[in-house]
Protein backbone atom coordinates (compact mmCIF):
# COMPACT_ATOMS: atom_id res chain seq x y z
CA UNK A 1 0.00 0.00 0.00
CA UNK A 2 1.58 3.10 -1.28
CA UNK A 3 2.38 6.58 1.35
CA UNK A 4 1.83 10.09 1.02
CA UNK A 5 3.45 12.63 3.14
CA UNK A 6 1.35 15.61 3.54
CA UNK A 7 3.36 18.72 4.66
CA UNK A 8 1.25 21.07 5.97
CA UNK A 9 -2.18 20.20 7.79
CA UNK A 10 -4.28 23.35 6.97
CA UNK A 11 -7.42 23.39 4.67
CA UNK A 12 -5.65 22.12 1.50
CA UNK A 13 -3.49 19.94 3.15
CA UNK A 14 -6.87 17.99 5.41
CA UNK A 15 -8.05 17.58 1.92
CA UNK A 16 -5.28 16.27 0.47
CA UNK A 17 -5.46 13.64 3.41
CA UNK A 18 -9.11 12.79 2.79
CA UNK A 19 -8.46 12.20 -1.16
CA UNK A 20 -5.36 10.01 -0.16
CA UNK A 21 -7.04 8.31 2.40
CA UNK A 22 -10.21 7.88 0.35
CA UNK A 23 -8.12 6.20 -2.15
CA UNK A 24 -6.39 3.42 -0.16
CA UNK A 25 -3.09 5.33 0.28
CA UNK A 26 -1.30 5.28 4.03
CA UNK A 27 -1.36 8.76 5.04
CA UNK A 28 1.36 9.98 7.25
CA UNK A 29 0.31 13.73 8.08
CA UNK A 30 2.59 16.86 9.64
CA UNK A 31 2.89 20.64 10.43
CA UNK A 32 4.86 23.12 11.85
CA UNK A 33 2.37 24.09 14.07
CA UNK A 34 1.26 22.57 17.24
CA UNK A 35 -2.27 24.05 16.96
CA UNK A 36 -2.72 22.61 13.30
CA UNK A 37 -1.27 19.01 14.74
CA UNK A 38 -3.41 18.64 17.40
CA UNK A 39 -6.51 18.65 15.30
CA UNK A 40 -5.99 17.24 12.45
CA UNK A 41 -7.10 14.08 12.76
CA UNK A 42 -10.12 14.81 13.50
CA UNK A 43 -10.92 17.28 10.96
CA UNK A 44 -9.48 14.73 8.42
CA UNK A 45 -11.78 11.92 9.74
CA UNK A 46 -15.02 14.42 9.77
CA UNK A 47 -14.19 15.16 6.35
CA UNK A 48 -14.13 11.74 4.93
CA UNK A 49 -17.47 10.89 7.28
CA UNK A 50 -18.91 14.39 5.26
CA UNK A 51 -17.76 12.95 1.80
CA UNK A 52 -19.14 9.54 2.87
CA UNK A 53 -22.91 10.90 3.35
CA UNK A 54 -22.84 12.71 -0.07
CA UNK A 55 -21.52 9.38 -1.96
CA UNK A 56 -18.29 10.18 -2.63
CA UNK A 57 -16.17 7.89 -0.17
CA UNK A 58 -16.76 3.88 0.85
CA UNK A 59 -16.03 3.20 3.86
CA UNK A 60 -14.69 5.85 6.10
CA UNK A 61 -13.93 4.25 9.02
CA UNK A 62 -11.52 2.33 6.93
CA UNK A 63 -9.92 5.35 4.87
CA UNK A 64 -9.68 6.60 9.00
CA UNK A 65 -7.16 4.08 10.06
CA UNK A 66 -4.73 4.98 7.01
CA UNK A 67 -3.93 8.45 8.76
CA UNK A 68 -0.95 8.83 11.26
CA UNK A 69 0.30 11.68 12.79
CA UNK A 70 3.85 12.06 12.18
CA UNK A 71 6.23 12.92 14.69
CA UNK A 72 8.58 15.22 12.69
CA UNK A 73 8.93 16.27 9.23
CA UNK A 74 11.97 13.62 8.83
CA UNK A 75 9.54 10.87 10.15
CA UNK A 76 6.44 11.87 7.42
CA UNK A 77 8.71 11.41 4.73
CA UNK A 78 10.48 8.46 5.46
CA UNK A 79 8.53 5.63 3.96
CA UNK A 80 7.35 8.15 1.65
CA UNK A 81 6.14 6.81 -1.91
CA UNK A 82 4.70 10.74 -3.02
CA UNK A 83 5.14 14.02 -1.17
CA UNK A 84 2.60 16.58 -1.07
CA UNK A 85 3.36 20.06 0.73
CA UNK A 86 0.79 22.47 1.83
CA UNK A 87 3.05 25.23 3.35
CA UNK A 88 2.71 29.07 3.84
CA UNK A 89 2.03 31.10 0.62
CA UNK A 90 5.42 32.73 0.40
CA UNK A 91 8.77 32.34 -1.25
CA UNK A 92 10.70 32.11 2.08
CA UNK A 93 8.44 29.30 3.49
CA UNK A 94 8.61 27.27 0.44
CA UNK A 95 12.36 27.40 0.20
CA UNK A 96 12.63 26.62 3.06
CA UNK A 97 10.57 23.39 3.08
CA UNK A 98 11.72 22.39 -0.15
CA UNK A 99 15.07 22.23 1.21
CA UNK A 100 14.41 20.40 4.45
CA UNK A 101 12.28 17.56 2.19
CA UNK A 102 14.58 17.46 -0.42
CA UNK A 103 17.41 16.54 2.47
CA UNK A 104 14.91 14.31 4.29
CA UNK A 105 12.94 11.94 1.26
CA UNK A 106 13.87 9.32 -0.40
CA UNK A 107 15.58 9.79 -3.55
CA UNK A 108 13.34 9.54 -6.78
CA UNK A 109 10.46 10.54 -4.65
CA UNK A 110 8.19 13.46 -6.56
CA UNK A 111 7.84 16.49 -4.43
CA UNK A 112 5.05 18.27 -4.95
CA UNK A 113 3.65 21.74 -3.59
CA UNK A 114 -0.14 22.82 -3.37
CA UNK A 115 1.35 26.70 -3.88
CA UNK A 116 -1.11 28.60 -6.30
CA UNK A 117 0.96 31.33 -7.12
CA UNK A 118 4.43 30.50 -6.68
CA UNK A 119 6.22 28.60 -9.88
CA UNK A 120 8.50 25.94 -8.81
CA UNK A 121 11.89 27.28 -10.41
CA UNK A 122 11.62 30.17 -7.42
CA UNK A 123 11.91 27.57 -4.46
CA UNK A 124 13.74 24.65 -6.05
CA UNK A 125 16.52 26.19 -8.43
CA UNK A 126 19.37 25.20 -5.70
CA UNK A 127 18.30 22.01 -4.28
CA UNK A 128 20.38 18.83 -5.62
CA UNK A 129 17.08 16.95 -5.83
CA UNK A 130 15.42 19.84 -8.05
CA UNK A 131 14.39 17.53 -10.95
CA UNK A 132 11.97 15.74 -8.62
CA UNK A 133 10.09 19.14 -7.77
CA UNK A 134 7.00 20.41 -9.04
CA UNK A 135 3.65 22.20 -8.58
CA UNK A 136 0.83 20.13 -8.35
CA UNK A 137 -1.95 22.87 -8.05
CA UNK A 138 -5.55 21.84 -6.60
CA UNK A 139 -8.65 24.34 -6.09
CA UNK A 140 -10.28 25.10 -2.55
CA UNK A 141 -12.35 22.54 -1.67
CA UNK A 142 -10.02 19.69 -3.58
CA UNK A 143 -12.00 17.37 -1.89
CA UNK A 144 -15.23 18.55 -4.09
CA UNK A 145 -13.32 20.48 -7.11
CA UNK A 146 -10.60 17.42 -8.81
CA UNK A 147 -8.68 19.31 -11.03
CA UNK A 148 -4.72 19.77 -10.26
CA UNK A 149 -2.99 21.79 -12.25
CA UNK A 150 0.41 20.08 -12.54
CA UNK A 151 3.59 22.48 -13.78
CA UNK A 152 7.15 21.69 -13.68
CA UNK A 153 10.08 24.10 -13.51
CA UNK A 154 12.29 24.17 -16.77
CA UNK A 155 15.07 21.21 -14.74
CA UNK A 156 11.76 18.86 -13.76
CA UNK A 157 11.85 15.17 -14.79
CA UNK A 158 9.45 14.49 -17.36
CA UNK A 159 9.62 11.33 -15.10
CA UNK A 160 8.35 13.04 -11.88
CA UNK A 161 5.56 14.89 -14.44
CA UNK A 162 4.63 12.09 -15.40
CA UNK A 163 4.27 9.90 -12.01
CA UNK A 164 2.09 13.10 -10.98
CA UNK A 165 -0.10 12.84 -13.16
CA UNK A 166 0.14 8.80 -12.61
CA UNK A 167 -0.63 9.44 -8.70
CA UNK A 168 -3.50 11.94 -9.20
CA UNK A 169 -5.22 10.27 -11.52
CA UNK A 170 -5.07 7.17 -9.63
CA UNK A 171 -6.31 9.03 -6.00
CA UNK A 172 -9.86 10.11 -8.71
CA UNK A 173 -8.17 13.87 -8.95
CA UNK A 174 -8.20 15.12 -13.04
CA UNK A 175 -4.45 16.30 -13.90
CA UNK A 176 -3.79 18.84 -16.18
CA UNK A 177 -0.16 19.30 -17.56
CA UNK A 178 1.24 23.32 -17.70
CA UNK A 179 3.59 22.82 -20.25
CA UNK A 180 5.64 25.45 -19.01
CA UNK A 181 6.09 28.02 -16.36
CA UNK A 182 3.50 30.79 -16.13
CA UNK A 183 2.61 33.37 -13.39
CA UNK A 184 -0.59 32.03 -11.93
CA UNK A 185 -0.97 28.75 -13.88
CA UNK A 186 -3.70 28.22 -16.33
CA UNK A 187 -6.87 28.26 -13.13
CA UNK A 188 -5.85 31.21 -11.82
CA UNK A 189 -5.08 33.04 -15.30
CA UNK A 190 -8.58 32.32 -16.43
CA UNK A 191 -9.99 33.78 -12.95
CA UNK A 192 -8.37 36.81 -13.13
CA UNK A 193 -9.93 38.00 -16.24
CA UNK A 194 -12.96 36.46 -15.71
CA UNK A 195 -12.80 38.67 -12.03
CA UNK A 196 -11.38 41.48 -13.94
CA UNK A 197 -14.12 42.18 -16.83
CA UNK A 198 -16.52 41.55 -13.52
CA UNK A 199 -15.59 44.38 -11.36
CA UNK A 200 -15.16 46.81 -14.62
CA UNK A 201 -18.61 45.63 -15.78
CA UNK A 202 -20.26 46.39 -11.86
CA UNK A 203 -17.59 49.32 -11.20
CA UNK A 204 -18.54 51.45 -14.40
CA UNK A 205 -22.42 51.05 -13.70
CA UNK A 206 -23.26 48.17 -16.66
CA UNK A 207 -24.46 45.43 -13.73
CA UNK A 208 -24.93 44.81 -10.63
CA UNK A 209 -23.00 42.89 -8.32
CA UNK A 210 -25.75 39.90 -7.60
CA UNK A 211 -26.85 40.17 -11.40
CA UNK A 212 -23.16 39.44 -12.21
CA UNK A 213 -23.55 36.66 -9.87
CA UNK A 214 -26.66 34.84 -11.78
CA UNK A 215 -25.08 35.74 -14.90
CA UNK A 216 -22.06 33.10 -14.06
CA UNK A 217 -24.14 31.15 -11.51
CA UNK A 218 -27.36 30.43 -14.01
CA UNK A 219 -25.65 31.22 -17.28
CA UNK A 220 -22.16 30.65 -17.83
CA UNK A 221 -21.88 28.16 -14.90
CA UNK A 222 -24.16 26.09 -15.73
CA UNK A 223 -22.73 24.81 -19.38
CA UNK A 224 -18.64 25.45 -17.77
CA UNK A 225 -19.86 22.79 -15.21
CA UNK A 226 -19.58 20.07 -17.51
CA UNK A 227 -17.75 21.53 -20.45
CA UNK A 228 -14.87 23.70 -21.00
CA UNK A 229 -14.68 26.91 -23.24
CA UNK A 230 -14.14 25.22 -26.13
CA UNK A 231 -16.18 22.46 -25.97
CA UNK A 232 -18.88 25.13 -24.76
CA UNK A 233 -18.34 27.26 -28.53
CA UNK A 234 -17.84 24.34 -30.15
CA UNK A 235 -21.51 23.44 -30.19
CA UNK A 236 -22.57 27.08 -30.60
CA UNK A 237 -22.10 26.74 -34.29
CA UNK A 238 -23.10 24.31 -37.03
CA UNK A 239 -19.37 23.47 -37.99
CA UNK A 240 -17.84 23.74 -34.94
CA UNK A 241 -14.75 25.86 -33.11
CA UNK A 242 -13.24 27.31 -36.75
CA UNK A 243 -17.17 28.45 -37.75
CA UNK A 244 -17.70 30.10 -34.30
CA UNK A 245 -15.23 32.12 -34.46
CA UNK A 246 -15.34 33.25 -37.84
CA UNK A 247 -19.00 34.49 -37.03
CA UNK A 248 -18.19 35.83 -33.47
CA UNK A 249 -14.35 36.87 -33.99
CA UNK A 250 -15.60 40.57 -35.06
CA UNK A 251 -17.33 40.88 -31.85
CA UNK A 252 -14.12 39.56 -29.44
CA UNK A 253 -11.74 41.72 -31.49
CA UNK A 254 -13.74 44.66 -30.09
CA UNK A 255 -14.04 43.47 -26.78
CA UNK A 256 -9.96 43.45 -26.59
CA UNK A 257 -9.90 46.83 -27.41
CA UNK A 258 -11.58 48.02 -24.18
CA UNK A 259 -9.77 44.95 -21.57
CA UNK A 260 -10.16 46.53 -17.96
CA UNK A 261 -7.39 48.53 -16.60
CA UNK A 262 -5.71 47.68 -13.69
CA UNK A 263 -7.13 50.29 -12.30
CA UNK A 264 -10.41 47.99 -11.41
CA UNK A 265 -7.94 46.55 -8.43
CA UNK A 266 -7.60 49.81 -7.16
CA UNK A 267 -8.65 49.88 -3.05
CA UNK A 268 -11.16 52.30 -3.85
CA UNK A 269 -12.86 50.58 -6.79
CA UNK A 270 -12.79 47.06 -4.98
CA UNK A 271 -14.58 48.59 -1.97
CA UNK A 272 -16.97 50.21 -3.96
CA UNK A 273 -18.18 47.13 -5.79
CA UNK A 274 -17.68 45.15 -2.30
CA UNK A 275 -20.20 47.81 -0.84
CA UNK A 276 -22.21 47.47 -3.64
CA UNK A 277 -22.72 43.67 -3.13
CA UNK A 278 -23.94 43.91 0.42
CA UNK A 279 -22.42 43.86 4.38
CA UNK A 280 -19.17 42.50 5.05
CA UNK A 281 -19.79 38.81 6.29
CA UNK A 282 -19.05 37.67 9.57
CA UNK A 283 -16.58 34.73 10.05
CA UNK A 284 -19.86 32.61 10.84
CA UNK A 285 -21.80 33.73 7.96
CA UNK A 286 -19.03 32.42 5.53
CA UNK A 287 -18.36 29.54 8.06
CA UNK A 288 -22.29 28.65 6.80
CA UNK A 289 -21.88 29.91 3.47
CA UNK A 290 -18.92 27.90 2.48
CA UNK A 291 -20.95 24.32 4.41
CA UNK A 292 -23.63 24.79 2.06
CA UNK A 293 -21.11 25.34 -1.25
CA UNK A 294 -19.64 22.13 -0.37
CA UNK A 295 -23.12 20.22 0.40
CA UNK A 296 -23.50 21.83 -3.79
CA UNK A 297 -20.83 21.01 -5.28
CA UNK A 298 -21.23 17.34 -3.72
CA UNK A 299 -24.51 16.93 -5.14
CA UNK A 300 -22.82 18.33 -8.19
CA UNK A 301 -19.66 15.53 -8.22
CA UNK A 302 -22.21 13.21 -7.61
CA UNK A 303 -24.33 13.91 -10.79
CA UNK A 304 -21.04 14.04 -12.92
CA UNK A 305 -19.84 10.89 -11.97
CA UNK A 306 -23.07 9.45 -12.76
CA UNK A 307 -23.25 11.21 -16.07
CA UNK A 308 -20.50 10.05 -18.80
CA UNK A 309 -19.37 11.98 -21.48
CA UNK A 310 -21.05 11.38 -25.09
CA UNK A 311 -19.24 9.55 -27.75
CA UNK A 312 -18.67 10.75 -30.85
CA UNK A 313 -22.06 10.03 -32.32
CA UNK A 314 -23.26 12.17 -29.29
CA UNK A 315 -24.89 8.76 -27.61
Amino acid sequence: MPTVAIIGAGLIGRAWAAIFARAGWQVALWDAVESQRETAIALVTAQLHDMARAGLADNPATAVTRLRLAASLKDAVANADFVQENGPETLAAKRALFAELDAATPAGVVLASSTSAITASQFTEALAGRARCLVGHPVNPSHLIPVVEICGAPWTSDAAKARARDVYAGIGQVPISVKKEIDGFILNRLQAALLSEAFRLVQEGYVSPADLDHTVADGLGLRWSFMGPFETIELNAPEGIADYCRRYAPFFRRTIDSQPAKSVWDEAAIEAVAEAFGPTPTAATVAAKSRWRDRRLSALAVHKREQPKPDASGD
